[in-house]
């Protein structure tokens, strides 16, 4: 079970999600680990798999402040004509840069995600990062939405301050995560690139963008949706993975099936492994290559740690103990 801290002046316990579902009481009780996160741009630099560019978050623009005389040098177009026509003195609109940043989570709960070799499955994983992230984007009153998505479904929630709008995306990720039956997609499954469609009709220009997924049918329709997207928003890559993505076990013989087939696969055949890995590290090249042309971050998460200590080393204020 989850533990939680008494008080939130210490560093929270590390919480290591177990098995192949989560629920809304777990996600929720992730509120005090998150207090140890910091979701600033300055570390993700420091990420061992971030793109080697990094923007700073944009805000959402200019917000009004107030409206004064008009001065020698003033923009004329920040003109304020009501003002100057009701008084007959030419007055000017004064702004400061709005710090507000809406962060907005998109969360692949798709069948690929329905797998993991060591004490979770990857849509834990990426339903306990999801929650980090928005416990501690909240903490620091930003505006949270979030768009999760299954193989055929998907649910939108629009960017709100409030622990309202964070209660609906926990439950939406729980009612996602609990319907997962099966590693094998439907026919019917919508891609990732069609999923970035949508969310360029959500994102708004100043967001912040973490998507969460293992980008497993990334391609260059994914880039070019990407590519939208990183012009007026900030965007972060969560990558999702498992160590036995990463090499196959030194087992001899092993039976695999994806439900309708089966097939005998010798795991002690040299070009046989070699084969598997070089896929993986390719597919994760591949990843970084578009991080780096398109001034994204990217960060590694794996079934292995608990997301708490992995997100920490990109946006921890200090250590886990």
């Amino acid at each position: 079970m989850p533990t939680t801290l008494n008080s939130s002046a210490r560093p929270a316990k590390v919480q290591q999600p177990q098995g192949a579902y989560c629920s809304i009481d777990e996600l929720l009780s992730l509120r005090f680990a998150a207090k140890d996160l910091l979701l600033s741009p300055k570390q993700l630099s420091r990420s061992l798999l971030s793109g080697s560019v990094r923007t700073r978050f944009r805000g959402r623009g200019m917000e009004f402040e107030e409206v004064r005389h008009y001065q020698p040098g003033d923009d004329i177009r920040s003109i304020d004509w009501r003002v100057t026509a009701r008084t007959q003195v030419t007055h000017t609109k004064l702004f400061r840069e709005e710090r507000e940043r809406p962060v907005i989570l998109m969360i692949d709960q798709r069948a690929s995600m329905f797998f993991g070799s060591r004490n979770c499955f990857k849509s834990v994983t990426a339903a306990y990062s999801a929650a980090l992230l928005a416990w501690a984007a909240l903490q620091q009153n930003d505006r949270i939405g979030a768009l999760i998505f299954s193989d055929t479904q998907e649910r939108d929630i629009r960017p709100k301050r409030s622990r309202h709008t964070l209660f609906s995306i926990f439950q939406a990720l729980q009612t996602f995560n609990q319907a997962l039956k099966s590693p094998t997609a439907a026919t019917a499954a919508v891609s990732l690139a069609m999923r970035l469609r949508d969310l360029r009709r959500i994102a708004k220009p100043g967001c912040a963008l973490m998507i969460i997924s293992d980008f497993h049918d990334f391609d260059s329709d994914c880039e070019e949706q990407l590519h939208q997207l990183a012009r007026h928003t900030d965007i972060t890559l969560c990558h999702v993975s498992d160590p036995l993505e990463r090499s196959l076990p030194n087992s001899g013989r092993l039976n695999i099936s994806d439900g309708q087939q089966r097939q005998l696969l010798d795991t002690d055949n040299r070009s046989t492994r070699s084969a598997f890995e070089q896929r993986y590290q390719q597919h994760q090249q591949q990843l970084q290559q578009v991080a780096t042309r398109l001034a994204m971050g990217l960060i590694e998460l794996s079934t292995e740690q608990a997301p708490q200590t992995q997100l920490q080393t990109v946006f921890g204020k200090r250590p886990c103990r």
